[in-house]
């Protein structure tokens, strides 16, 4: 199965994460492929920075990001611009991953030009229409869409078997795991960058014995009163444990903003960063202890280095984590995302059980599997 040439489109920082091995897989076969690139913009800056760090170009770019978008706005402009993508690029595949609503319009234009869609880290549900808002239902539609789907687990696998998507499904692993590994390949490679990144945290984190927890929080069904809640048990946490140096590099919306800065902007230990590049945040999560999110990528890529992670959210579409151990939903109560944070950094025989579980998300090769499925390949 063999196509001649293939458009990735992607907007986000966590899409661009997820294609990079991918596509970088996929150079490798010139002789075989053409690639185009299409990039939306639904992220700008942090976008360009994981284009820069995988040097990879984008051959369109919709730049699309405007202030104060609604979905309604995101989807209209998209729509518009993806004619004139295919138009111009001609495809015979369009590889699209995840769950954005950029990744939604990508299959949708490639349904409309009868061209063959391709979804990485296909048939994760949570199955809550409402949470994750939109990317539940953008997975779901996606899935309708797609001609082939990559899975990352067999429990993704089963999903959408139990849907009534009966062909052309591979479980591959996520493609989150071959980025990883390739970015501490290259951060391991790039001496200045690395030396760059030590100086930047040596100035942040003052206590280098301390205990370090990562923690991400951003999703919109939580604000309000429960990302309240999330940023109460952080200053809980770090006020109950000495020994503790919390790092949060906090999203730039701002219904974030203001109840993370307002709750935790003067704790000595909670340190509430800038957003950051793709190097500087698995140089973070490798020096970590443990991690609290309500993110989703960042739940696949803890438990690769041993990490546990607390998801504060009441439910999660990677529920192969919490079955294999290496992560625990503890929901938005500010009660036990304390209990719980306490009992990793008190109990070691618990933290060791969480940190030494095995990986449900694969070893590094999806992408590798990938090419092999469209003949590049052997794997």
């Amino acid at each position: 199965m063999r196509y001649r040439k293939i458009l990735f489109v992607f907007g986000t920082r966590p899409e661009a994460i997820k294609l990079a091995p991918l596509i970088k897989e996929f150079e490798k076969h010139r002789d075989k492929v053409a690639i185009d690139i299409c990039i939306t913009g639904q992220h700008r800056e942090m976008l360009d920075q994981v284009l820069d760090f995988f040097d990879l170009h984008a051959d369109y770019d919709l730049n699309i990001m405007k202030s104060d978008q609604s979905l309604f706005d995101i989807t209209s402009v998209l729509v518009k611009g993806m004619e004139n993508v295919l138009k111009d690029s001609s495809p015979d595949l369009i590889f699209v991953q995840g769950d954005t609503t950029t990744a939604f319009v990508g299959a949708l234009a490639g349904f409309y030009e009868k061209i063959k869609v391709a979804h990485v880290e296909a048939g994760l549900r949570s199955f809550n229409k409402f949470s994750p808002f939109p990317e539940e239902i953008n997975r779901v539609l996606i899935s309708h869409l797609a001609d082939f789907h990559f899975t990352p687990t067999q429990k993704a696998k089963d999903n959408l078997l139990n849907e009534g998507v009966k062909e052309n499904i591979w479980v591959v692993g996520n493609t989150v795991i071959d980025a990883l590994h390739l970015g501490l390949k290259i951060l391991s490679e790039k001496r200045g960058l690395k030396e760059e990144i030590e100086r930047f945290f040596s100035t942040v984190i003052k206590n280098h014995t301390a205990k370090l927890i990562l923690v991400t929080g951003h999703r919109r069904e939580s604000f309000g009163k429960p990302f309240e809640n999330m940023c109460l048990a952080l200053r809980d946490i770090a006020e109950r444990c000495e020994e503790v140096e919390i790092v949060y590099p906090v999203h730039l919306n701002p219904n974030v903003r203001e109840p993370v800065f307002r709750i935790l902007g003067k704790h000595p230990r909670i340190h509430l960063i800038e957003p950051l590049s793709y190097p500087y945040m698995i140089y973070l999560l490798e020096k970590s202890y443990l991690v609290l999110t309500d993110s989703g990528g960042i739940q696949e890529e803890a438990p690769s280095l041993g990490k546990p992670v607390l998801v504060m959210r009441e439910v999660t579409e990677r529920q192969e984590g919490v079955e294999a151990g290496v992560a625990k939903l503890v929901g938005t109560d500010r009660s036990r995302i304390v209990k719980e944070t306490l009992k990793l950094l008190e109990d070691e025989v618990e933290y060791k059980k969480m940190s030494r579980a095995i990986n449900p998300y694969g070893d590094g090769r999806a992408s590798v599997r990938i090419a092999e499925v469209f003949g590049l390949t052997k794997n």
